[in-house]
């Protein structure tokens, strides 16, 4: 039910959401894998230099919008069934990774941020759009407060409390860029606000990412 609605609502967001889409993904080159596709709304916006994307969604009605979209793409987008924890590529076989609004309602959010360096060839960017934890603490504490008992059962399973830019230099990326957006700038209303947008890049080596604990 909730990836119907999403489907519908994501478009409307769109408004207020595509040009920082369209800079999440603002010169990219190569192998990329996204994960958490959705409906495919942000494959319009890959630059030319892409070689070719695998668009992960777990989803079922999700995923077919997602094919319809990957269709008009101007890049070549393979959409295959998947989840963040065990993502469908090799090793190091990617030079880009793209999450939008997903790191919010995966299970486990260091099982896939440990997976997303592992698909990452060293050097290897992640570009993220993600809402995270509010800076106020009366804010921080309603978040809590949803996330224990509604909202993950109103809205496929996302987190508005987690920690999101911490979680990712857990993982071993090093940030490189991140900037912080609000209501005004997105759309996108409390409890699921604030949101960053940023770059976080895969260092030659990673100790141990596998040692990445689970976000609550």
């Amino acid at each position: 039910m909730f990836a119907r609605v999403w489907a519908r609502a994501s478009v409307t967001l769109e408004r207020g959401v595509a040009r920082h889409r369209h800079e999440l993904l603002a010169g990219l080159s190569g192998r990329v894998i996204e994960i958490g596709a959705g409906n495919g709304l942000g494959f319009a916006h890959y630059p030319e230099g892409v070689t070719g994307i695998v668009a992960v969604e777990p989803e079922g009605h999700l995923r077919r919008l997602a094919e319809r979209a990957a269709e008009r793409a101007s890049v070549p987008i393979e959409v295959v069934d998947g989840v963040a924890e065990r993502l469908p590529a090799d090793d190091r076989s990617c030079d880009a990774a793209v999450t939008s609004l997903v790191l919010c309602s995966v299970p486990d959010q260091g099982a896939a941020l440990a997976e997303i360096v592992r698909v990452l060839r060293p050097g290897g960017q992640l570009r993220f759009f993600e809402h995270v934890r509010a800076t106020s603490a009366l804010a921080y504490r309603v978040q809590r407060s949803l996330d224990a008992t509604v909202w993950p059962v109103l809205a496929g399973g996302c987190h508005t409390a987690r920690d999101t830019t911490a979680a990712i230099e857990h993982a071993g990326f090093v940030t490189e860029r991140l900037t912080r957006l609000r209501y005004a700038d997105t759309g996108i209303s409390f409890p699921a606000s604030p949101q960053i947008l940023g770059t976080a890049t895969r260092p030659p080596t990673t100790a141990n990412p596998e040692a990445a604990t689970s976000s609550p």
